[in-house]
């Protein structure tokens, strides 16, 4: 896939998680921003990575490197699995295997993927929930909170 079809798809994600998020409201207004600030934030940083992608080669006409469908559909079932066992397995342990899968999938080796998943999982809880104070589902792990 060349690097102007990943800017163009990584556009229409934007658009259509920009559109989804757009609507969000919560029952209760909790805090100023409100819920939809986090899509629509991210939205427009996966804007302007795909605008960025679509220019910084605009003049080269060079091919892509083919599509590893085998890995790529993989890594679709790791993270359709992270969101189905999201609250049983909490967030910390299901952001941690998924990790550790995904990096496999790029040649990660085990070491340093583990590590980096437990790194990965504790730091993402800690800045949803004690920095922007997000609850999130703690699993097994329950007892630590």
């Amino acid at each position: 896939m060349s690097d102007r079809t990943l800017g163009f798809c990584a556009l229409i994600f934007a658009g259509l998680m920009a559109w989804f998020g757009h609507d969000l409201q919560a029952p209760f207004s909790y805090e100023p921003v409100g819920p939809r600030a986090f899509p629509m934030l991210i939205a427009l940083i996966i804007a302007l990575c795909g605008i960025w992608l679509m220019v910084k080669h605009w003049h080269e006409h060079r091919k892509g490197e083919p599509i590893d469908w085998p890995r790529l559909l993989l890594m679709v079932v790791y993270i359709f699995g992270y969101a189905l066992l999201f609250e049983s397995l909490g967030f910390i342990i299901a952001t941690a295997v998924v990790t550790v899968l995904i990096g496999r999938l790029f040649g990660g080796g085990w070491g340093k993927m583990i590590i980096g998943g437990v790194v990965m999982g504790v730091l993402f809880f800690l800045l949803f929930d004690v920095a922007l104070d997000v609850v999130l589902p703690m699993g097994p792990l329950e007892f630590l909170s």
